[in-house]
């Protein structure tokens, strides 16, 4: 039988059928995997894969081969620092919850989503969450956050989960797409999820107040569906994002408005940081590049070599 993964818990997942029936599957000992991608989960949410028939009264399967993936979404493992895990596969979107206060979230953080999406070939969007806490002082943040990710082509969208009528331009924009959520623990993306999808009854948690915050409520990732049309896949809030397996060399191409100018640096080989003749250092002199995004690159261009 063939299904597509709908949860996974590490060691057993959650495989919806052909048919509508969900089954409990966990892996065979040796699982035919049609891509050579080094993981420390073989199997994740998004996948299409085929099982074999243990139990069809308890509806219990085990999963013998995962489909090629049309894409897939990696971060370190939170496990192992030297190895990937796979966010999600098969989706058309990739979806940042982030909010400016309670808790912050860094535009490093961002951008090291927004790297690993470009490298994925896989669209991104910036949702920023709670705009009905933020402060006259956090509305600068705001614009600029704005003007820096619209300047650099990505879609960002200011709402408040908490008021459904801020959703509309966000629910027509993910409609009939499978949209991976991601973000720290405790910038809203249950209760987001929540409104997006009612009845879905997410756990949600507050703020913690002497930290600051978010405490995590989900534990595993889980792929909804939409009344609406399309899937969301809901994934644990995550304290950094690491990137993994990437060259010093291919970075500013995963920035589009670096990718856009760097063509004209004088040397083929350029890395935007010493080298004469920068297209890139110069468009950052003429604002036409955001200062914020070039230190975000040179910040994961350090990290990277110091890795080395």
């Amino acid at each position: 039988m063939q299904g597509t993964v709908y949860k996974s818990t590490g060691s057993w997942y959650s495989v919806r059928a052909a048919d509508g029936v969900f089954w409990t599957a966990r892996i065979k000992g040796k699982l035919k995997i049609d891509e050579d991608i080094s993981s420390t989960n073989p199997v994740a949410v998004g996948d299409t894969v085929t099982f074999e028939v243990e139990d069809e009264d308890l509806l219990k399967g085990m999963i013998t081969a995962v489909a090629d993936r049309h894409n897939y979404m990696v971060r370190v493992s939170p496990h192992n620092k030297n190895q990937k895990h796979i966010i999600a596969a098969n989706i058309d979107l990739a979806l940042l919850v982030a909010s400016i206060a309670d808790p912050r979230t860094s535009t490093g953080f961002i951008d090291r989503f927004l790297v690993t999406a470009e490298a994925y070939h896989i669209t991104a969007i910036l949702v920023v969450n709670k705009t009905d806490l933020i402060k006259p002082k956090h509305q600068e943040v705001l614009l600029q956050w704005q003007q820096m990710y619209g300047a650099a082509g990505y879609s960002v969208f200011p709402v408040s989960a908490t008021d459904p009528a801020t959703l509309d331009e966000l629910k027509a924009f993910i409609q009939n797409k499978t949209t991976l959520f991601s973000g720290h623990s405790g910038v809203g993306k249950s209760t987001l999820i929540n409104q997006l999808i009612p009845g879905s009854a997410i756990r949600t948690n507050e703020v913690s107040g002497w930290s600051g915050k978010g405490q995590h409520t989900t534990t595993f990732a889980e792929m909804f569906d939409v009344p609406a049309g399309g899937k969301i896949i809901d994934t644990p809030g995550v304290k950094e994002f690491g990137l993994i397996d990437f060259e010093r060399e291919e970075v500013a191409q995963y920035f589009p408005e670096l990718r856009a100018v760097m063509k004209d640096c004088r040397f083929n080989n350029c890395l935007h940081i010493n080298e004469p003749g920068c297209a890139v250092k110069q468009a950052v002199v003429e604002q036409r590049i955001a200062a914020d995004r070039y230190v975000s690159y040179v910040a994961i261009l350090e990290s990277i070599e110091k890795k080395w």
